[in-house]
């Protein structure tokens, strides 16, 4: 279609400037991979497609500004689409199908409303009801389920990523004649809602000698307005900038004794942890691609050049042939990561193996839309440089590739290549 642009558009006097519509939803699905999602599956679907379509143009303004939209996090709680498929009581209970396609059209609408899913839900709210206590659960599931109150998940440090297990912060334990409590101390980067003003889950080792758990990974409840808690938005990112992530410094942070959560007792617990949304990434891959192949789609019947659209030229068929090739690849690893988890069977490397193939099949699929675009496809408005600079942080988040390949490496050769 044709239609003037904006007062900020660079054009001459009297110049008709041409805008195409690639954002319109194509419910591509070539092999009729989710024809048959059951139907209470199918109502959280279509609530979580019309919260993207409602919020994509807002996130797009926020992602330009390298603003995070709050209210846009506690809207996604009050539509009750924070759960992720947690299965725990006073939590609406998805399926692994129905949690998946929710992740997918966040991350199809924009990337940085998929990471608040991820962050608020899969992360924050899986860790309390995995772990939490009793009364931890009684004082926070409920808000961080409604994001009322925002949840982070503090592992990562500034010199620990991939190997996050050697991480160095510490919870020393003081002992006083009415119990005691532990203090925290520590740094933790790339931390989602580490500075929005709700609790942080943080990770540290225990330091208390002579104690059984002296030196065990253990997880703690942190309010974020403690005195010695200080986070800070990490700016200069060119990814996910809808939302901020937090570098989080832990100047002795004294919390009570029951701040500890006593299901966590060892780094293999945040594991679980990571395990679960690894999946989510696998879906929220599978979203940015999405975007970016029915962009592309739409661009080659909108656009003219040499007298004829796009479409009609042999290369642009083959190219968006090769896209589909791969997004119905990622289709199906999707469903079936789904069918195993629905089946309780699952296994921690069989979801490594979607996020591996998913996030490297979302990047060819990006920069094969970006191309194809010619010089509009840096243009937001367009979608699909959003969507491929987004593309970067999942594709490293939860676990790099390589870290992804050696997990799997490990499991079909019996033979570990970590140090």
């Amino acid at each position: 279609m044709t239609t003037a642009v904006g007062a900020d558009a660079e054009s001459l006097p009297g110049e008709r400037v041409r805008s195409y519509d690639v954002d319109a939803r194509l419910g591509t699905d070539y092999y009729a991979v989710f024809a048959d999602v059951a139907d209470e599956d199918r109502t959280v679907w279509e609530r979580a497609q019309a919260f993207a379509d409602e919020v994509a143009p807002r996130m797009r303004e926020a992602w330009d500004r390298a603003e995070y939209p709050l209210d846009v996090a506690r809207r996604m709680g009050e539509l009750d689409l924070v759960t992720d498929g947690i299965d725990h009581a006073g939590l609406t209970r998805l399926s692994p199908l129905g949690a998946g396609l929710v992740n997918m059209e966040f991350s199809r609408g924009d990337g940085s409303l998929g990471t608040m899913l991820a962050v608020q839900g899969g992360l924050a709210l899986r860790t309390l009801a995995l772990f939490g206590s009793d009364a931890q659960k009684a004082a926070w599931l409920q808000p961080l389920a409604r994001a009322e109150v925002l949840g982070a998940f503090a592992l990562t440090e500034p010199d620990h990523g991939s190997d996050s297990v050697s991480l160095e912060t510490t919870a020393r334990r003081v002992r006083t004649d009415d119990g005691g409590e532990w203090v925290i101390r520590g740094a933790k980067k790339w931390i989602g809602n580490g500075a929005s003003g709700g609790v942080t889950f943080v990770w540290a080792r225990v330091d208390d000698p002579g104690a059984d758990d002296h030196g065990a990974v253990r997880c703690f409840l942190v309010e974020q307005d403690r005195p010695g808690y200080t986070g800070t938005p990490i700016l200069g990112k060119v990814s996910l900038r809808g939302i901020h992530q937090a570098r989080i410094t832990l100047d002795d942070v004294h919390v009570p004794l029951e701040a500890m959560l006593p299901g966590a007792r060892t780094f293999k617990d945040a594991s679980t942890v990571l395990y679960a949304t690894r999946s989510g990434v696998a879906w929220s891959a599978l979203g940015h691609a999405t975007a970016c192949y029915e962009a592309a789609l739409s661009y080659s019947r909108q656009r003219t050049q040499f007298g004829k659209p796009l479409a009609r030229f042999q290369m642009v068929q083959e190219r968006l042939a090769r896209m589909l090739e791969e997004l119905t690849a990622m289709q199906l690893y999707c469903r079936r990561l789904a069918d195993l988890e629905a089946s309780g069977i699952l296994r921690p490397t069989q979801a490594s193996l979607a996020k591996f193939h998913n996030t490297r099949a979302a990047r060819r699929i990006a920069a094969s839309a970006r191309d194809l675009l010619g010089g509009n496809g840096i243009l937001i408005e367009n979608v699909v440089m959003q969507h491929m600079a987004d593309i970067e942080a999942i594709h490293t988040y939860e676990g790099t590739e390589s870290v992804q390949a050696l997990l799997i490496g490990r499991d079909i050769t019996g033979v570990s290549a970590f140090a």
